[in-house]
């Protein structure tokens, strides 16, 4: 059987369903097609989006008073990042100004329901989202893409976007990437564990609504690149740890990631604030780690990619980004093909406009300004040496002993010693471009 839609978007994620959003209200008949079994129900990111950047894309949805019917979980007042060294850690908690506003700069989310609240409103607008449909393979008419085959089923479209994932096959299958290298991802594991919200406020000195975001790094990845994460939703915690694939393998055979979460979930700083929690959600993914060097190609005649399928995905360290890149692409994507529309031109010469978008918007250009950071956070001394360092100075600064107390330059050169000169300098030298 043969159907034929303006537009067919493979993926319900955010940046699918952000593009048919915006292309179903300008009355385009789009097709959403999703493998797993409602939108959202695959998705393992941790649960934070940052709304500034995003509500100019979404005026209706998330900006002045429409923001308030978003299903969203808490408004994150509170950052808090600790640093945790083979045994013992420190914590630095920030709670500033303006964050606890009437228009929280992120908010925490779970995405099997955030992602059925947008694909409902993209539904209102004429959209037609189906779940449970793998994609199989392109269509192609010659050197064009064409649509989509399922299940022996062929759905022909304009444009087919692709949305399907950090590890997207359209992506491959069309040509514009090369075979996946595992250095380009990372492994997400999360689990989702149940707590009153009473209990969460108490535990994190939340008010109602208010939530924390809060990142770990150190020992607990084992020198790999990574780190943990934690945030507060409403009755719930989502947590979980991230590791480079890379690393992975070269931590070599019998290597389980998933025992790295139970570590980190033993791990006295992390127990005391999941305690007495019911797990209710596991799940694991890839996500796109390589930032901007290893973005594939993002058009071609008859096909745009978005959202992690193209890489669009950022971690800096002190915070992690995707959700915000994957709606605003969603959002360029859709204002590029009702301008292919008009002109009947699905070339990729007319859908280049979408990359000129993305280049011009904050998307690539934060991409651009930390494109140094992938290699950088692969610098083991950073999981290891440095917390194990920073420790023992904390240690050291707190202490009182019996005897006269040792100034505080030479109580820091003291803990200081075990770090090679040549090394820190060195580290200090790339931060520069970070």
């Amino acid at each position: 059987m043969t159907e034929k839609v303006d537009v067919v978007i493979v993926g319900a994620g955010l940046a699918g369903l952000g593009a048919a959003y915006h292309l179903a209200g300008a009355g385009v008949e789009v097709l959403v097609v999703e493998r797993g079994d409602y939108p959202g129900s695959k998705n393992v990111t941790g649960g934070r989006l940052y709304l500034n950047p995003v509500r100019q894309h979404y005026p209706e949805l998330l900006g002045g008073a429409a923001e308030a019917a978003a299903p969203f979980e808490r408004a994150v007042v509170k950052e808090r990042l600790t640093v945790l060294a083979e045994s013992g850690g420190a914590s630095l908690e920030l709670h500033a100004p303006g964050f606890d506003g009437g228009h929280p700069h992120s908010v925490t989310l779970l995405r099997g329901v955030f992602d059925r609240w947008l694909a409902e409103k993209a539904t209102e607008r004429g959209a037609l989202v189906v779940p449970g449909y793998k994609v199989d393979e392109l269509v192609w008419d010659s050197d064009r893409i064409v649509g989509v085959t399922a299940a022996g089923d062929e759905v022909r479209a304009d444009v087919v976007v692709a949305a399907d994932g950090a590890l997207s096959f359209i992506a491959e299958r069309a040509g514009l990437r090369a075979r996946h290298d595992p250095a380009h991802f990372a492994l997400g594991i999360k689990e989702v564990i149940e707590l009153p919200a009473k209990r969460i406020e108490d535990r994190f000195g939340l008010g109602p609504g208010e939530g924390l975001a809060a990142l770990f790094f150190g020992g607990i990845t084992h020198g790999m690149t990574g780190g943990g994460f934690l945030y507060t939703n409403q009755k719930s915690i989502s947590i979980g740890i991230v590791i480079g694939m890379g690393a992975m393998l070269e931590h070599g055979p019998g290597f389980e990631a998933s025992e790295l979460l139970d570590e980190f979930k033993a791990r006295p700083e992390v127990t005391q604030l999941v305690s007495e929690g019911i797990v209710v959600e596991y799940s694991a993914h890839a996500i796109p780690e390589a930032a901007i060097q290893a973005m594939p190609r993002l058009v071609t005649d008859g096909l745009i990619i978005v959202g992690d399928a193209a890489g669009l995905a950022l971690n800096m360290g002190i915070s992690v980004r995707g959700m915000d890149f994957a709606l605003a692409s969603g959002a360029l994507a859709a204002q590029t093909i009702l301008k292919a529309r008009a002109e009947a031109d699905y070339s990729a010469r007319s859908l280049a406009r979408y990359e000129a978008a993305l280049r011009n918007s904050f998307v690539l250009r934060d991409q651009t300004t930390f494109a140094g950071m992938g290699s950088f956070l692969e610098n083991p001394r950073l999981y290891e040496l440095y917390p194990q360092t920073l420790l023992k100075l904390l240690v050291s600064l707190f202490t009182v002993d019996e005897g006269p107390k040792a100034g505080l330059w030479k109580t820091g050169m003291a803990a200081l010693r075990d770090v090679p000169l040549s090394k820190a300098l060195t580290d200090l030298w790339h931060m520069r471009r970070l």
